[in-house]
Order: C-alpha cells, then structure tokens, then sequence
C-alpha cells in the first residue's frame, strides 16, 4: 500500500512538473525581448485600427463620407495615409507574433497566470487563448492583404460566405452556431467590462483613466460583436444573406434605428475608447 501511494504521489509530482515546465517555456517564448516588443506593438496597431473604425462610425453618423465602419474600412483608411502601408507591415508582422504567442498559451499553459486554480480553469484559458490565436493571425492576414494593395472588404466577404452556407441545411445550422458562438463572444466582452475582469490582464499600477477606457471600450465592443451575431441569424431568418455584413453592418443598422444618429456616435465613441485602451495594452499587458 505505501508503494501505491508513492508511486501516486510521483505520478502527481511527474505531472506537476510537467505543467509547470510548459508554463516556464511559454513564458520564455513571451519574454523574449524582440518576441515581446513586436507582439506589444500589435496592441499598438489594433488601437490604430480601432480608433479608425471608431472615427468612421461617428463620420457615418453625422452624415459624412461614410466608407466601411470594419477592420478592412479601417486598413483602407489607414493605407491611404502618408507611412501608412509601412505601418501595415509592421501590423503583419506583429499581430503575427501575438498570434504565435497566444497559439504557445493555448498549446503550453499560460505563465502570467500561475495560480490556475482547476483544471477547468485552465483549459477555458488555453481555449480562450486558441480563440485569440485565430484573430491575430486573421489580422495578420488581412493586414497582408491591404499592405500589398489587395485587401478585400470584409462586409462584402462575410455576405458571400452567409450566402454560401444557406444553400444548404447543415450550412444554415453551422451559421447560426456561427452566430450563438458570436453572441456569447460579444456578451463576455461586455461582462468582462463591467465586471472589470480585463484588469486581470494587466500588471503594474494603472491609472483610473485606463480602467474607464478598459470598462466602456469592453462593453462598446461586446455590444457591436453581438450586433454582428444578430445580423447573422436575422439574414437566416430572411433569408438575406446581404445582411449579415459584419461590424460595417451592425452600425448601419444601429444608424438606422430611431436616436440612430445619438447611438452610433456613442457606438463608435466606445470602440475609440477601446483603442486607446489598447495602447494602455500595449504598455500594462501580461506576457
């Protein structure tokens, strides 16, 4: 009996160490100093971006030249300004890494986060981190498209993709699991700023300034992510696969409500303050 309970005890120890040699490993992918640096500058490039799409919405609102409130509008914009196709490149390359990082996370453990009380915990962490890993590298490449001059809108690529997948029933069903999935991603963005879950991503003593940049730009982007989700089902529903055009079509729809106008400049005034949170990312961001 005690060599049973010794070899358990081992065989715990064995599996303790190992989870704590990938901690350490991911740990020392992200706090290489190079490693590091680009990936922080990608905080830098999505703040850019968001305070772009942020300015269009508000642009749309007060009847301005509209252009597409997205992430593509915003790469068009952003292209289009002096040293903004060098700032594109270093986009590439830095949502690249964040990607590559967020990717090691998944794969070997979180290090900023030691004290993982579950197991539960940990894997919604290394999903979460899996999830995060798709989006950089999604930025990655759309960063790579508008940087080489071939950048395509994403509102007109999510209508064709919608358009596609109602042709058929499992495509419609995958669609509107597509858009629950959406939903909930928009709604744990809005709980994680009003609960101020995000301080828990940062380290050192932040100002009052960037926990109320963090908990309006979180709640903002939850909601427009919802929004997005909603689109989706509605276009199903419709059977309109036009609808379904991404943030660009979130925000034309919330502009055409009634106080449309007051909605979408608090709309885009929230994802500005989300990129300026960013930027705080950029600097206070666990790695």
């Amino acid at each position: 009996m005690p060599d049973t309970n010794r070899s358990q005890a081992s065989s715990a120890n064995s599996s303790s160490a190992s989870q704590d040699n990938s901690s350490s490993t991911a740990g020392r992918v992200a706090q290489n100093s190079f490693f590091e640096h680009f990936a922080r500058a990608g905080f830098v490039v999505s703040g850019i971006v968001h305070l772009i799409i942020g300015y269009i919405a508000i642009r749309l609102a007060l009847g301005g030249a509209a252009g597409t409130a997205d992430q593509s509008g915003a790469m068009t914009e952003l292209a289009a300004k002096p040293g903004g196709i060098a700032a594109l490149w270093v986009g590439v390359v830095a949502f690249a890494i964040m990607g590559l990082w967020r990717l090691a996370e998944a794969a070997l453990g979180s290090s900023s986060r030691p004290g993982a009380d579950s197991k539960k915990s940990e894997i919604v962490d290394r999903l979460k981190a899996f999830a995060l890993a798709v989006v950089y590298f999604a930025f990655a490449f759309s960063a790579f498209g508008f940087a080489r001059g071939s950048g395509k809108s994403s509102s007109g690529q999510s209508a064709g993709i919608t358009a596609r997948l109602m042709q058929t029933t499992a495509g419609t069903i995958a669609l509107i699991a597509a858009a629950l999935v959406i939903i909930a991603v928009g709604g744990y963005h809005v709980y994680k700023g009003i609960s101020r879950k995000f301080l828990d991503d940062l380290e050192g003593t932040t100002s009052p300034l960037v926990r109320r940049l963090g908990m309006v730009g979180y709640i903002a982007k939850g909601l427009a992510i919802a929004a997005i989700g909603l689109l989706v089902i509605l276009a199903v529903n419709q059977s309109e696969p036009d609808k379904a055009s991404g943030l660009d079509g979130a925000f034309k729809t919330v502009g055409a409500q009634p106080y449309g106008v007051a909605l979408l400049i608090a709309a885009g005034a929230g994802i500005i303050a989300y990129g300026l949170y960013s930027f705080a990312m950029a600097r206070y961001a666990k790695m």
